[in-house]
């Protein structure tokens, strides 16, 4: 009986393995559009051109 028990030990465990694995491969329903929108968002960002900031030089400084 005691065998039998230690046997139930690998089964629990591939159960386990079986149903995790499944659940890891599921269908996801919420695709990649949000995903893409911000990386749409990222890519504009990035393409503008904007002047960068004008520090004052403080040796023409006239006070």
């Amino acid at each position: 009986m005691g065998a039998l028990l230690w046997l139930l030990i690998p089964v629990l465990a591939g159960l386990a393995a079986a149903l995790w694995s499944s659940w890891a491969m599921r269908n996801r329903k919420s695709g990649d559009v949000a995903e893409l929108a911000g990386y749409a968002r990222f890519r504009a960002a990035m393409e503008r051109q904007e002047p960068a900031p004008t520090v004052p030089d403080p040796a023409s400084d006239p006070v």
